[in-house]
């Protein structure tokens, strides 16, 4: 009976190109991101729902690239007053992506 229960590794999603461009919506370009590019450490905005099997399959069909490991980060809205009345941003969810060494990925050069 423990032959049946074999640790089966999860098989990657297969996403189409339209659903790898909803999941990764833009780099972030800061500072602190770019300094995580010296590291092979890129920083991307993705959609809220998108999980970290999601977004290294994106990250890799986009930018063909090795993706080492995915962090996601889900920023909270901040409540701001515009004209006096309270409102309040949306929250943001980050992914930090580190790639295998020798790999880069250029944000300045358009995607085909």
């Amino acid at each position: 009976m423990s032959e049946a229960r074999s640790a089966v590794k999860p098989a990657r999603p297969i996403l189409s190109r339209a659903a790898m461009y909803e999941i990764i919506r833009r780099p972030v370009i800061t500072e602190k991101a770019t300094l995580l590019s010296e590291l092979n450490q890129y920083v991307l905005r993705v959609a809220m729902t998108a999980t970290k099997p999601e977004i290294k399959a994106a990250v890799e069909g986009l930018f063909g690239v090795k993706v080492l490991a995915v962090n996601t980060l889900v920023r909270k809205g901040k409540t701001k007053r515009v004209k006096g009345r309270p409102g309040r941003r949306s929250d943001v969810k980050h992914a930090i992506v580190r790639l295998e060494k020798d790999q880069a990925i250029d944000f300045t050069t358009a995607l085909t």
